[in-house]
């Protein structure tokens, strides 16, 4: 039987490109979003084409009931989730100097950002960890993808950079707490990807890549965290659990 994945914000961007690699990997799919699901149809078609079961678990994060129903409806389909990948994240509407930045603005990163995977762990470490009572060889683990902004300071988008850095703390909490179920808690921080949300600021990176922002001097892509995020949900990475895997071509080591 197929292992199954969860992938918050999973219909485009690094989430689309973890739930390619998760597919070819032969993992069923329940991909979240807030958008109908007309609107992501054809990506769930593509999705399928790997021969596996892809659903669609529509919902907003940030929000209680729409988490439950998230919950529900991969439990119900599937019955039991191997891999929940929290994903969904976004920019704040206005990049604001954080002497000017808004309380709305920040309650609304935080919410989706930090508090919505925060407590969508908690209902699926549960859930993962009473199946992990009853058969000691059930399958799991749990991946954040968090960003280098979690430890790289950004003064316009201060919001996001604190939502990033308390994911960061979140993986360790979960990998501790869930240590006693031998269920990992990983956490990918990729650097700067090519989607939707840097679609805006093409010409700025392309400069920065060039004056040498990162070791490797591209672009990273969806695909690149997606392989990553494959290895851990597969298994590769057995007696690691807690570990941030850097996926920023470089970026954040120190150079004289």
């Amino acid at each position: 039987m197929n292992k199954t994945a969860l992938i918050t914000g999973g219909s485009r961007g690094i989430g689309l490109g973890i739930a390619r690699e998760l597919a070819n990997a032969g993992f069923n799919l329940a991909i979240n979003g807030v958008r109908p699901q007309e609107s992501v149809q054809h990506v769930l078609d593509e999705l399928k084409e790997f021969e596996v079961e892809v659903i669609y678990a529509q919902g907003d994060v940030s929000k209680k009931e729409d988490r439950q129903r998230i919950y529900q409806t991969v439990t119900g389909k599937f019955g039991q989730l191997n891999v929940l990948v929290n994903n969904a994240g976004i920019a704040p509407r206005e990049r604001k100097d954080i002497l000017e930045a808004s309380e709305e603005f920040f309650d609304e990163v935080l919410n989706i950002n930090l508090k919505g995977p925060y407590f969508l762990t908690k209902l699926f470490a549960n859930h993962m960890a009473e199946i992990k009572k009853e058969n000691p060889e059930f399958e799991c683990c749990i991946i954040n993808v968090s960003s280098v902004s979690a430890t790289i300071a950004s003064t316009n988008r201060g919001e996001y950079c604190i939502s990033k850095a308390g994911i960061a703390m979140a993986t360790k909490l979960w990998a501790a707490r869930l240590g006693e179920f031998d269920i990992p808690v990983y956490e990918i921080q990729p650097g700067v990807i090519a989607t939707d949300m840097t679609a805006g600021v093409t010409e700025k990176y392309d400069r920065l890549f060039e004056q040498g922002l990162t070791l490797q001097k591209r672009w990273g892509m969806p695909e690149d965290v997606g392989k990553v995020a494959m290895a851990m949900a597969t298994g590769l990475l057995p007696y690691s659990t807690g570990q941030v895997v850097m996926v920023d071509g470089g970026m954040t080591i120190q150079r004289l």
